[in-house]
């Protein structure tokens, strides 16, 4: 599924929208996923590594500020292959690479050059949790390696005259109902190993999906108080570049209909 999206950060969606590719299967199994449709149920279809190129490139033509590659782990050198091709017919809007950030970081090194933007997840600090909720033993050890490359390989953020991302690193973290001392380790370890130039996306925009609402914790979307606690955290840590999405009322009206 490809698509024009305007719910991403303002600096990826801006005005006229970001080109969304969203890629079925993931290598994680998060009880809570917003697109479990296609990341967990296998809904989507195969196309060969020509016909993603020209999706890049009806992306571009529709007005996308960039191509925003959505769970792209499992199909990544496909994916560099198919952005040879569409760079070779015109393709020159900056690539995003929106990954959960369980990745090798092998695979990040040989996407460089491909990729201008990474938007990596910083899902959890607690081994425990990431095995419970997403099935991924070692996660903070892995994205955090993962992480650290994608930011030596591209640098700090860079925008165009409209305040387009064209390059640099957005790290993003969502924030869990009844975990919210494992938001302010990850906010922590950001603050005290990330340059202060990376910008960091807090979102709040959680609400109970798929297998989440038989969670005791999960069930539920983030309260006032929660959501305050990470606020006041954010400022008494004085993060100086990013993003704290507000806290809505109707999170689940933007998930795309797969």
């Amino acid at each position: 599924m490809y698509s024009l999206h305007n719910f991403e950060e303002p600096c990826i969606s801006g005005k006229e929208g970001s080109g969304t590719v969203f890629f079925s299967n993931c290598n994680l199994n998060c009880i809570y996923c917003q697109n479990y449709k296609i990341s967990q149920e296998e809904k989507g279809y195969e196309i060969s590594i020509g016909e993603l190129s020209d999706i890049f490139l009806k992306q571009q033509r529709s007005g996308a500020n960039n191509i925003n590659l959505v769970t792209p782990t499992m199909y990544a050198y496909q994916i560099i292959e198919a952005i040879k091709i569409a760079k070779t017919k015109g393709l020159n809007i900056p690539i995003i690479y929106n990954t959960n950030g369980y990745e090798n970081v092998e695979t990040i090194k040989d996407l460089a050059g491909y990729i201008d933007v990474y938007l990596p997840d910083l899902k959890y600090y607690s081994n425990e949790i990431a095995i419970k909720y997403s099935k991924a033993p070692n996660y903070f050890n892995i994205a955090t390696k993962a992480i650290i490359e994608m930011i030596n390989q591209v640098g700090s953020p860079e925008f165009d005259e409209k305040g387009i991302i064209k390059k640099g690193v957005i790290i993003r973290h969502l924030v869990l109902p009844g975990h919210i001392q494992n938001s302010k380790n990850i906010l922590k370890w950001l603050k005290n190993n990330v340059d202060k130039e990376i910008y960091i996306s807090v979102m709040a925009q959680y609400f109970p999906t798929y297998k989440a609402k038989e969670d005791k914790y999960l069930n539920r979307k983030l309260t006032n108080r929660e959501y305050t606690e990470i606020e006041n955290y954010l400022y008494m840590l004085n993060i100086e570049n990013g993003y704290m999405q507000d806290l809505g009322k109707h999170e689940e009206e933007y998930v795309p209909d797969f």
